[in-house]
């Protein structure tokens, strides 16, 4: 097949700059453009920014939606992990001191026994 034709037979028209004139128009990215493919004659006449700004008003072009990307999932997991799931064995990398220092243990500790002390000694 001839480059420029599409498989039906019918000539492809560019419609680079009328892309990118839109999204100037529009104030975003080229990606976000829409434009109706039964009206691309329509639009390859455009040529400048008024035409645009028309066929924007008739709704041949069109801003899309923003893409969307839930953390919906993360959450779920992050709850998951709160309650303490996806802990075991399989999923540590770090050495048992990297993931809570001896260091810390042993403070916690000696401030239970220390708090315990000071408790029984007002007891007395």
């Amino acid at each position: 097949q001839a480059a420029g034709l599409h498989q039906h037979g019918i000539k492809m028209v560019s419609l680079k700059l009328q892309k990118r004139l839109a999204s100037s128009v529009l104030k975003c990215g080229k990606r976000k453009i829409w434009m109706d493919p039964n009206e691309v004659n329509e639009i390859s006449m455009a040529n400048s920014r008024q035409n645009i700004k028309k066929l924007i008003k008739d709704g041949f072009i069109v801003k899309k939606n923003p893409v969307v990307h839930s953390r919906s999932r993360a959450r779920a997991y992050a709850e998951a992990k709160r309650k303490g799931r996806h802990q075991g064995h399989g999923k540590r990398k770090g050495a048992a001191n990297a993931r809570l220092p001896f260091a810390v243990v042993w403070m916690r500790r000696m401030r239970v026994l220390r708090r315990m002390l000071r408790k029984y000694r007002e007891a007395n």
